[in-house]
């Protein structure tokens, strides 16, 4: 594919192993990871919904647990995310891992804030913990978005790597 390509450049970075650093039986941790943050913040959102229409309180305790699972499962996932970027040049030199590694950053922080808003100040769940729902989840999109072309177009976590 780019190996035989005519730019240098080009055919430099496809050289570059890109194989998964830490993964289990030849599976990627990270990619098996993100799917719990991903969940929980869309989760977050649909709850907000339901909480808005309803006001029933069941809605803002189940908010605060959905929340905070995303928040925890999402630091999970952006550890062994950031020690598979630093771990691996072939996923290092590619800009979408730079994109996807800042907008998960901006995911983490707004959904550390969904989930802190909720346990210490939930009378504002309305109208700002549905803001900062729709804000996690419009960042959970861009940050899926760019990690779907590192697995996608670029076979990050995908290819056996030249070391195994």
């Amino acid at each position: 594919m780019s190996a035989g390509h005519p730019n240098p450049y080009i055919r430099d970075i496809a050289a570059k192993d890109i194989g998964s650093a830490i993964a289990v039986a030849g599976h990627p941790i990270h990619a098996m990871l993100v799917h719990f943050p991903i969940a929980f913040v869309i989760a977050t959102l649909g709850i907000d919904v339901f909480y808005w229409w309803s006001g029933d309180p069941f809605w803002l305790e189940v908010g605060k647990w959905s929340a905070g699972a995303g928040f925890g499962f999402g630091l999970l996932a952006a550890v062994v995310g950031t020690l598979e970027l630093l771990a691996v040049p072939g996923i290092r030199v590619r800009v979408a891992s730079w994109n996807h590694a800042v907008a998960a950053m901006v995911l983490l922080a707004v959904s550390g804030c969904n989930a802190g808003l909720r346990l210490y100040w939930p009378e504002t769940v309305l109208p700002n913990g549905l803001m900062l729902s729709v804000l996690a989840s419009l960042a959970t999109a861009f940050a899926g978005w760019h990690g779907g072309k590192l697995v996608f177009d670029h076979g990050v976590g995908l290819l056996i790597s030249p070391r195994q």
